[in-house]
């Protein structure tokens, strides 16, 4: 009687592994209100792999993550000079582009600016892509500032301008590659210089104007701009459009820009990556390769308001989004985008303690 019963338990495991071997899972981390998330329903009726989510909001919340080891997660999405360093520590797998058709559709032009952090394309596709600027509230701006035009980064390093809106509320991004390469720019130094000098020059005409900065954040002032408590913030075009179709839906009256200043600002690219210990290999490239689906990319750059990295989907693009300069560039604006390349060790702790010391005003 036990060798019956033991047989039938083992048939009953043998019967049960089929169907747990069937529950394909795929852990993805990515921005905050970064994709159509309607798409990640298609993908799991599609393909049958169920998609856990999470976010984040700043690219050192990933790195941290990521150097430690043993995150869990199959797709991350780091920005440019983070996704260099990281595949200098060894933490992604090179990608096998065979497993990846629908990447014959890459934009070859961003592809190739992505290849300065990612030598070769071997290690990430890109994702989206965009520049940093002046979002604002165009009425309170105005209220204070005139008729004259935003398009220049005195709005924000001038003092006796930026005082003028101070108390309606701006807010910086909480980045200092982003606002550190952009000083440099406008004080008409090498925006990717490493020098100590220039770090801490450019640190000091940030710090000059930190009075009036009510917060630093990589994304709260979408929805600051959006709700009306703050009228300008140095961020991200794609987000600032999130805030106007906020606003809009919100039917609150208020009208949100943004401006890439003439002196020039920084393209930066969010690229899809493997980490080396990802679990599950196949159903990533299987993401990969959906979310570079023309329709798919172009569904994201229109929900996201961001530039997405594959030159097929433009067609299928929201024409408001496809024909707006500050989202998808003309050639002049392009002309005067910069990139950067990561910080060395010594470099970084420079950053990083100037970084502190503006943020706290100490």
């Amino acid at each position: 009687m036990l060798k019956l019963i033991l047989k039938l338990y083992l048939a009953s495991i043998v019967l049960l592994v089929p169907a747990f071997a069937q529950d394909r899972v795929l852990n993805v981390y990515n921005w905050t209100d970064y994709i159509d998330t309607k798409l990640l329903d298609e993908f799991t009726r599609e393909t049958g792999i169920k998609i856990v989510y999470d976010t984040y909001d700043s690219n050192e919340m990933l790195e941290a993550k990521l150097l430690a080891g043993n995150t869990g997660y199959d797709i991350v999405v780091p920005s440019g000079t983070f996704l260099q360093r990281q595949i200098q520590a060894g933490v992604f797998q090179p990608l096998d582009m065979r497993q990846i058709p629908n990447a014959k559709g890459i934009w070859q032009e961003v592809a190739a600016r992505l290849a300065v952090y990612d030598p070769g394309n071997k290690h990430a596709v890109t994702y989206m892509w965009y520049t940093t600027g002046l979002s604002y509230n165009v009425d309170k701006v105005t209220q204070r500032l005139g008729s004259a035009p935003i398009d220049s980064w005195d709005i924000v390093f001038k003092p006796e301008l930026i005082k003028k809106i101070a108390d309606c509320g701006v807010y910086f991004l909480d980045s200092p590659e982003d606002l550190i390469s952009v000083a440099l720019r406008y004080l008409e130094l090498n925006p990717d210089s490493k020098k100590p000098d220039d770090i801490r020059k450019a640190a000091a005409l940030i710090a000059q104007v930190r009075p009036y900065v009510k917060k630093f954040h990589s994304s709260e002032y979408i929805n600051a701009l959006a709700n009306g408590d703050i009228c300008l913030a140095i961020g991200w075009a794609g987000d600032t459009f999130q805030a106007r179709t906020r606003a809009e839906d919100a039917k609150n009256g208020i009208k949100i820009n943004y401006t890439i200043p003439k002196e020039g600002t920084l393209m930066t690219f969010d690229a899809f990556a493997i980490p080396k210990d990802a679990p599950h290999v196949s159903e990533a490239y299987a993401f990969i390769n959906f979310m570079l689906r023309p329709q798919v990319a172009a569904r994201n750059s229109s929900i996201t308001n961001y530039a997405n990295g594959v030159i097929d989907s433009k067609p299928f693009v929201e024409k408001s989004v496809l024909e707006n300069p500050a989202i998808y560039p003309d050639d002049a604006t392009m002309a005067r985008l910069f990139t950067i390349t990561p910080y060395d060790a010594a470099t970084q702790r420079i950053v990083t303690r100037e970084w502190i010391r503006v943020k706290t005003g100490k």
